[in-house]
């Protein structure tokens, strides 16, 4: 048989092993992206039709759930099952803590966190504001304390308890990479092996597909107006689309070739670009007015979190609409971007203790995150209130690059954002064709090529048609959509994993306060426990 005929065989083999999750999945997003080409106003008013009954009727749905998954993270941090390991018991973690934190970040915020460190302090100062009159003292304190409510721990549970499940039930119990494996001890493995397993996973894919293609459709918008700003390069759908496309190509290739020890480098030459703008910005922009505004900022966030948690406004208006359009839009956010994010950080946090991986992924994102709006949005805030800009008319995508403009080295840093924000695209888009074509086959930690090279072109699509039916808007919309069925499977998981845990053994928190023979005990009896799951599983 020649070379070609085998090519073709193997080819043809791999294309037959597709499951039936892959190609129910791969419709429902094909013809969506078809329905938003042939008809993108009816689109957009669905959507937003639907966006405002899930804002208006489960508004305080989404409160209560963000905040009872943090609380679930906090328990589960001082609880007996803190010492338990991702992994088999002793395993030594995968990565340095350096690099770890390093992908949980790029993962977890990525181009978001470029996008909104300006332009949401400006616009919760001097646009549409929280409580207060727009420009007012109060209001630009707010406006920091709600950028650090919006960014903090809430988001990281969120990415934190979806991601300790999938890392406690694929290298803990060795179950598949699935989210409907997640649910066996509450539903059986039988059901979970049928339609219905089948079905959670369609869903958790859909959540994931419009969760990063959001993120990508941002990600071309800003580039787009970053390049303009900087170069006057046309800003319109058409370099909007070419920007995707070309990103499309890089990382389909690199998905195709099977490159994904890059993602761990880029993400760490990511950060210290980051960073470096992070710190030249502090040194030559307005020094003590961020460091005031960070400490003032965590004060306020800290005394206020409950209330900011829970807060809905009765009279209606215009506040009811920063909540539907900040708040809700992040909760949704937050939750269809969880099973990406909770795949890939359960990837690289195998051999930590539940205690490690909570304090790593609720705290330390959340406060560098912290870092970053102090900086950037304290140093937009000075400018307008000094006069020197008028940053509050600038558009979302240019905010950042019409700030940096009136400090030393501008151009050089708005050169280094764009290059962060380029970076932070590929691999994000890089890493979610990887977690889809798991989650397509049956949990495969080696999905096919022709499966993820699927993926990259339909987030590359979904992403255009979000552009195309409303820009950042169309957006938001499908964000809130697609996030509500799948925090229903999020409330089970946390259900199921609670039961799991509850006939753990878990590792005694010092082991030098027992004998060494009480401790081999210990450590046959959670080994023999553990075999008896897994045949059970294999039964």
């Amino acid at each position: 048989m020649s070379h070609k005929a085998k090519g073709e065989c193997h080819f043809n083999m791999r294309f037959k092993k597709l499951t039936v999750v892959f190609w129910v999945a791969l419709t429902i997003c094909t013809l969506f992206v078809i329905y938003g080409a042939v008809a993108p106003k009816q689109l957009e008013t669905i959507t937003q039709n639907i966006t405002n009954f899930i804002a208006v009727h489960f508004g305080w749905y989404y409160l209560l759930l963000v905040l009872a998954i943090l609380v679930v993270s906090i328990y589960l941090l001082f609880s007996r099952y803190s010492t338990i390991t991702l992994g088999e018991e002793g395993e030594d973690p995968e990565f340095s803590l350096k690099s770890w934190f390093a992908m949980l970040f790029s993962a977890g915020m990525g181009i978001g966190l470029v996008f909104w460190t300006t332009a949401e302090p400006i616009s919760h100062a001097f646009t549409l504001t929280p409580i207060h009159k727009a420009g007012s003292q109060t209001a630009i304190n707010e406006a920091m304390q709600f950028s650090f409510f919006h960014w903090g721990v809430h988001a990281w549970a969120v990415y934190g308890i979806v991601g300790l499940i999938f890392a406690y039930f694929n290298f803990h119990k060795g179950y598949p990479g699935l989210v409907s494996a997640t649910l066996r001890p509450i539903l059986g493995d039988k059901m979970m092996k049928g339609p219905i397993g089948g079905a959670i996973d369609v869903l958790a894919i859909i959540a994931t597909v419009t969760g990063v293609a959001a993120t990508l459709g941002f990600g071309a918008l800003q580039i787009n107006e970053g390049l303009n700003f900087l170069f006057d390069l046309p800003s319109n759908f058409m370099t909007q689309a070419t920007i995707i496309v070309i990103a499309t190509i890089l990382f389909t290739w690199s998905a195709w070739s099977g490159i994904d020890k890059g993602i761990k480098s880029l993400s760490n030459i990511n950060m210290f670009l980051a960073f470096i703008v992070l710190i030249i910005l502090f040194c030559v922009g307005p020094t003590l007015n961020i460091l005031n505004t960070f400490t003032n900022s965590l004060g306020d966030y800290i005394a206020n979190f409950f209330n900011m948690s829970l807060r809905i406004p009765q009279s209606g208006g215009e506040k009811f609409q920063w909540l539907q359009q900040w708040t809700i839009f992040y909760w949704a956010w937050w939750v269809s971007w969880a099973p990406f994010v909770g795949i890939f950080i359960a990837r690289v946090s195998r051999g930590r203790t539940i205690k490690e991986f909570i304090l790593g992924v609720l705290f330390v994102p959340a406060l560098v995150c912290f870092l970053f709006f102090a900086v950037f949005g304290a140093s937009a805030i000075y400018l307008q209130q000094s006069g020197i800009a008028n940053i509050a008319k600038e558009a979302t995508e240019t905010a950042t690059f019409a700030t940096l403009e009136h400090f030393p080295l501008g151009f050089l840093l708005s050169i280094i954002t764009l290059v962060v924000i380029i970076i932070f695209f590929v691999t994000s888009a890089d890493s979610a064709t990887y977690v889809l074509g798991m989650l397509s086959s049956k949990g495969s930690i080696n999905p096919s090529g022709i499966v993820k090279v699927s993926w990259g072109v339909i987030l590359a699509l979904f992403a255009m048609i979000m552009i195309y039916t409303g820009g950042t808007q169309s957006i938001q919309n499908l964000l809130i959509i697609a996030a509500l069925p799948f925090s229903i499977v999020i409330i089970f998981m946390i259900w199921s994993l609670f039961k799991s845990l509850s006939i753990e053994k878990p590792r005694p928190s010092n082991k030098l306060f027992i004998s060494d023979d009480k401790y081999l005990q210990y450590r046959k009896a959670h080994q023999d426990d553990q075999t008896n799951t897994q045949t059970e599983n294999s039964n």
